[in-house]
């Protein structure tokens, strides 16, 4: 034991220090506190329901009717108790405050990579810190993208256990790639996930290549073989996880549009348009933001304006508010949303922050270029180049048109500027192998230091131009300042003047924001120079240099990522708990205990915003991958007028408005909602979706059912019937699980308020399974018998309970072949 601890007293020493760093950074959770982010506070409203079945049953719902009329909970809260990697995620998040599990990751998963390259500890701390405290990082850590930072985190243990395997420890590599991938796709990112695969094919298409010129196919088939099998583990572990969300994926606004082009007379082709696909871009400039992080002004803010010694607080102080600090304010902020003039200027819609990798690992990565000579340098070249072109999206079509239109998947994905999170791992990993490559000696002291300086200048030189001349490369402006010039001329009674010298004040601010972190990295780039210099002539020890780049390193970082996550972000958990508010019409609207109406809540962003969610079923709600009919029929119904049917045929019995001159919220109550069934008089068949969607425009959902021809089979309209006594109503609800109990003389047709998915609702009459279809477009129907029955929707998918089964499996197999890897390693150490 005492051996064990000597040989590994370096590592747990390093680890001890990240932990200790994370416990620094993130302070605030020593005091119970936890961080307030915007997206896991959505994201608790949308789960209201399930948790509060969770609690009830011990098992969440897989079917919850919270939001947009209801929808599958896969993409929401789902346990997957059968998935090994479930716990192993948990032990991350749930082990340690959050978000201190997340860095920690972070931190550890990319320590892990360079030791597996053989990278001495110190300079790997160093390089895993370069990783984890990118911008990027923290950026997602402060909005609540919690998910998509575990899956970044995984990218690193991933690439370890696929080179290991690559180079000759098939059984431990593979092993490790099966756990690490298992617990990758359990984070539920498949955009990050799908970004990591893309790099991995390229890196195996270059072992490929190697393996041809150095004539060792065999070996590399065997590895292939191993690491086929990992991933056959992985998915098999996330069979449930994986099954559900591909089966629900083809029925969201992911999948293929149900209407036609009314152009082109054709359906849309499946996955995001490339509008909103491209919509967050990065600006071919902004990469300059990977050296100088606040080059395009940072986040989306007016934060730097405010101050009274900005150059636009000066203009407006003067000419608008009187020198009065608070109007001067306001006016800042209303030109900030009136006319976007904001510090930000690049070609995104908003950002919370750009892309920063570090002045010093930049400087490094562009050394690493010069003198590394590990093959891995071609990969992580090739992936750097590739991903940031596809990042440009809409700034340069070119390769990212050639990717949205033929590769697999890629039109799935929006946001394309977060394929940079790949990048974010590229660089520091080139930039420390540059250093591993130097201290082994085997390229003259004279040829390191002259590609160092080379380096160095073009780097460190870059950020001095900036800092000098920042207006020489840059403009400062963004593409639509003109037309900010002149909406801002009109809004000013025709006062060219004024206009131009606010809009020139912004301009000034800007470019002294980018000197001033200009110089910064200047100096950061002297900083790292200086230390490598210094340990390349022998002037510092091997570990005193690794260890003052590494702190170098961190306080570069730490001083950039405060900016956009720091203790300001953190509050209370009770007042985190208690985010939701009830208002007096919440209040009121809860004191009808009927457990399945709906609320229409116009004083927000009804079909972008899950806060009324927290208290009721509404119509509308937040999630980036909602149903595609209903997300049809929210710009059909919804987006231009609000159709009065579609509402009652919803159920919606409450309406939500907000008076706009004070702000008082009102509630009314819809006379007109049909409840949560209704027989109908009459059905009236329609070709296709488009002549559906048309037909509700105008119809009476109490009288007759808007039917698609498809389902005409399972109709006999010969056999019904309208009868005044006649009924149909629920009994009992379970998000999953709902009774009715219905009453005829004859066969009648009964509409239910429920939204159509056919992935897993079964319908049973008297316990017997009959089948139902689709009506007014979104809705459940069928015929029913004529009698006294009772009805039931159970949502019963296949692809959930089977795939829990072969999770099981794959958990069990992963822990045989872990098993089986220590034990055969430990045997090879005592063999040697």
């Amino acid at each position: 034991m005492n051996n064990w601890f000597n040989k590994n007293g370096i590592h747990l020493a390093i680890l001890a220090a990240f932990v200790v760093i994370c416990f620094v950074y993130f302070s605030p959770v020593l005091q119970g506190k936890a961080p307030a982010q915007s997206d896991v506070i959505q994201s608790k409203a949308m789960q209201k329901e399930i948790m509060e079945y969770k609690d009830k049953d011990g098992k969440g719902p897989l079917w919850t009717n919270q939001m947009f009329g209801g929808m599958p909970a896969y993409q929401i809260w789902v346990q997957y108790a059968y998935n090994g990697a479930t716990y192993g995620i948990a032990l991350i998040t749930k082990a340690l405050p959050n978000p201190v599990g997340t860095v920690l990751l972070l931190l550890v998963g990319a320590y892990f990579l360079f030791i597996t390259l053989k990278v001495n500890p110190w300079l790997a701390a160093a390089g895993a810190i370069a990783f984890a405290f990118t911008t990027y990082n923290f950026v997602l850590i402060a909005t609540g993208h919690s998910n998509k930072a575990l899956a970044i985190g995984f990218f690193a243990p991933i690439i370890a256990g696929i080179l290991m395997t690559l180079r000759g420890r098939y059984l431990l590599g593979a092993s490790l790639t099966a756990l690490f991938l298992a617990l990758e796709i359990r984070a539920n990112h498949v955009q990050m996930t799908y970004y990591l695969f893309l790099s991995l094919l390229i890196l195996v298409g270059m072992e490929l290549y190697q393996a041809y010129k150095n004539k060792t196919l065999p070996a590399f088939g065997k590895a292939i073989g191993f690491l086929t099998g990992a991933v056959v583990i992985a998915v098999m572990i996330n069979a449930s996880l994986l099954w559900t969300t591909s089966e629900y994926a083809a029925e969201t606004n992911r999948g293929k549009s149900n209407l036609t082009s009314t152009e082109a007379g054709t359906k849309e082709k499946a996955g995001m348009t490339k509008d909103y696909a491209y919509a967050w871009s990065q600006g071919v400039g902004e990469s300059f933001t990977f050296l100088i992080p606040n080059l395009y002004g940072g986040a989306t803010g007016i934060d730097e304006l405010v101050k009274p010694e900005s150059n636009l607080y000066k203009a407006v102080s003067a000419d608008f508010s009187g020198g009065d600090p608070g109007q001067t304010n306001q006016v800042i902020q209303q030109l900030a949303q009136g006319f976007n003039m904001q510090e930000y200027w690049g070609e995104k819609p908003g950002t919370s922050g750009g892309y920063y990798f570090g002045a010093i690992v930049c400087f490094l990565y562009i050394f690493g270029l010069f003198i590394v000579r590990n093959r891995i340098k071609w990969w992580i070249l090739a992936t750097t180049v590739l991903f940031m072109l596809l990042s440009f999206g809409k700034n340069f079509p070119l390769i990212s048109d050639l990717f949205y239109d033929y590769f697999p998947l890629y039109n799935k994905f929006r946001a394309v500027e977060s394929i940079l999170a790949v990048v974010g791992l590229m660089v520091p990993v080139l930039a420390f192998l540059a250093l591993k490559e130097a201290q082994e000696g085997n390229i003259e002291q004279k040829q390191l230091v002259k590609k160092l300086t080379w380096s160095a200048g073009i780097t460190g030189g870059f950020a001095l131009i900036v800092a000098l001349a920042p207006t020489l490369l840059f403009s400062f402006k963004t593409n639509n300042h003109a037309e900010i010039v002149q909406a801002l001329t009109q809004a000013l009674q025709n006062n060219a003047a004024a206009a131009q010298k606010l809009t020139n004040a912004l301009v000034q601010d800007r470019a002294a924001i980018a000197r001033s972190d200009a110089f910064r990295a200047f100096l950061f780039v002297v900083i790292g120079y200086a230390i490598v210099w210094a340990f390349l002539t022998k002037k510092l020890n091997t570990q005193l240099a690794f260890g003052l780049l590494a702190l170098a390193v961190l306080i570069d970082m730490w001083q950039v990522d405060r900016k956009y996550l720091n203790n300001k972000n953190f509050e209370s958990k009770t007042t985190l708990a208690n985010y939701f508010q009830p208002r007096d019409v919440d209040t009121f609207i809860a004191s009808d205990k009927d457990p399945n109406f709906r609320v229409y809540d116009q004083s927000i962003n009804t079909f972008n915003d899950a806060s009324t969610s927290n208290f009721h079923k509404t119509v509308g709600g937040y999630h980036a991958a909602k149903l595609k009919r209903y997300d049809e029929l929210i710009q059909n119904q919804f987006s231009k007028s609000v159709n009065q049917d579609v509402l009652d045929m919803l159920n919606t019995r409450y309406f939500i408005t907000q008076d706009p001159q004070n702000g008082s919220y009102k509630m009314s109550r819809n006379a007109t909602a049909l409840g949560n069934a209704w027989i109908v008089k009459s059905v009236q068949f329609v070709k296709n979706s488009d002549e559906e969607m048309k037909a509700i425009n105008s119809f009476d959902p109490k009288q007759e059912a808007i039917v698609d021809e498809q389902y005409k089979k399972l109709l006999d309209t010969t056999r019904l019937g309208a009868d005044p006594s006649a009924f149909i109503k629920l009994e009992k609800y379970h998000p999953d699980h709902l009774e009715y109990s219905y009453s005829a003389p004859r066969d009648v047709i009964a509409v239910f308020s429920e939204i159509y998915y056919d992935k897993g609702w079964n319908m049973y009459v008297d316990g017997v399974q009959k089948p139902y279809f689709r009506a007014d477009y979104v809705l459940r129907a069928a015929q029913l018998e004529a009698g006294n029955h009772k009805v039931e929707f159970k949502f019963e998918p296949k692809s959930y309970y089977t795939g829990e089964k072969i999770s099981l499996a794959g958990t069990i197999l992963l822990v045989l072949c872990l098993g089986f890897a220590g034990y055969s390693e430990t045997r090879k150490k005592k063999a040697a």
